[in-house]
């Protein structure tokens, strides 16, 4: 009798200890904290955009070696679409990309821009980046077709503020992307605040942080939209003059440069700029004896100061701030050594010859070449124009 009472007590006791161990389990479960799980999420998105980073880097290195050194120098000029032989210089040249002009709308619908952008690629063995100024305002090519413009970034802020803007940028986004125009070079990032300065009217008109905030919103609904982003004019204009017409000095120190105009360049790089155009301005606190664009110190702050790893390109090479400055010829291999990817030329005829020259020649490496172009590359297949 007593052997079965000391039974029971045994297999009460036991089981109490299996549920209270159960219940401490639980009540270990319930205390994790939540930071854990968030944590644990947030590593694996980071896992996942690492990995697929090195996936396409390494599909853009893959398609590169397997380039020609033509083909590789050619991928590295954003043309001016020339008026002859359009079709003839992109299969001749193997170039990156064609820029249209006021010309290339003229007389056409948005049905005929499409079918004559869809000629461009049928003709071009890497796919082509076909890039058109759409800032909006006084500088949208495409407007003159449209039948209402696209507004400037000012006028689109005045009349709904920043979601009016974001509204007008992702409208952008649809219409070009639907006539094969895969980068409308915008974003200006310029912080200009003098009305009568050349550049105010292209810029949001705010401050450096307004601007900054602009910025890093509009290249967000960029990428999103699958359009390409080009922050521009680095290192910033300020209220310096016009240099379409002529060569600019800018004076101002590089403390006020860094406090003020790199704000909005270092905001949009963070929300992941695809491009950042280099001015022709000499910004003589960066380098005194160049125009930014032919600076490889003003490219080496971009690289290493701000961090950017995406496409560097030079503003157009026909403007008189570089034209008065060098010689077309020279300047497609002087923009190259200062560290652009990108070369925004209408004398490509001439320069991608003097470039496979130097390169002969010793003045240029291969290697230097092949990391452009797969700059190059790996854009367009983030932008989606490469799929395989």
């Amino acid at each position: 009798m007593r052997k079965g009472i000391w039974l029971l007590i045994s297999l009460f006791l036991l089981s109490g200890c299996h549920s209270f161990g159960n219940q401490a389990k639980e009540t270990r479960s319930s205390q994790v904290p939540k930071e854990t799980t968030a944590l644990s999420t947030s590593e694996t998105k980071k896992a996942q955009a690492a990995a697929e980073k090195k996936k396409i880097s390494q599909q853009a290195q893959k398609i590169v070696e397997n380039m020609t050194l033509e083909e590789q120098v050619g991928q590295l000029f954003l043309a001016r679409v020339p008026e002859k032989d359009q079709l003839t210089d992109l299969e001749k040249y193997h170039l990156g990309g064609y820029l249209l002009f006021g010309r290339d709308y003229d007389g056409k619908t948005l049905d005929q821009v499409r079918a004559m952008n869809a000629e461009f690629q049928a003709h071009s063995k890497t796919p082509l980046l076909i890039a058109s100024d759409e800032e909006g305002g006084t500088v949208s090519r495409i407007s003159a077709i449209l039948p209402e413009p696209f507004p400037s970034p000012r006028a689109a802020y005045d009349a709904g503020g920043m979601e009016g803007v974001l509204t007008n940028v992702k409208h952008e986004a649809e219409v070009l992307k639907s006539v094969g125009i895969a980068t409308g070079l915008f974003p200006v990032a310029d912080v200009a605040t003098d009305p009568a300065a050349f550049i105010y009217p292209r810029t949001l008109g705010l401050d450096a942080q307004g601007t900054a905030d602009y910025v890093s919103q509009v290249v967000t609904v960029l990428k999103k939209e699958q359009l390409g982003s080009t922050l521009k004019h680095f290192p910033g204009y300020g209220n310096n003059a016009d240099s379409h017409v002529a060569v600019v000095r800018d004076e101002r120190s590089l403390q006020s440069l860094e406090n003020n105009d790199f704000l909005p360049f270092a905001a949009g790089i963070k929300a992941g700029a695809d491009s950042i155009l280099v001015s022709h301005n000499i910004v003589t606190a960066i380098d005194p004896s160049m125009p930014a664009s032919l600076s490889a110190p003003v490219h080496q702050m971009l690289r290493e100061k701000l961090g950017f790893e995406g496409v560097i390109m030079t503003d157009d090479m026909d403007m008189a701030g570089l034209a008065d400055f060098i010689s077309q010829k020279e300047a497609g291999i002087k923009a190259l050594q200062a560290g652009n990817d990108l070369i925004l030329s209408s004398s490509y005829a001439q320069q991608i010859p003097y470039i496979l020259e130097q390169e002969k020649a010793g003045n240029i490496s291969k290697k230097t070449i092949a990391q452009a172009c797969e700059r190059v590359v790996l854009w367009k297949i983030k932008l989606g124009l490469i799929t395989e």
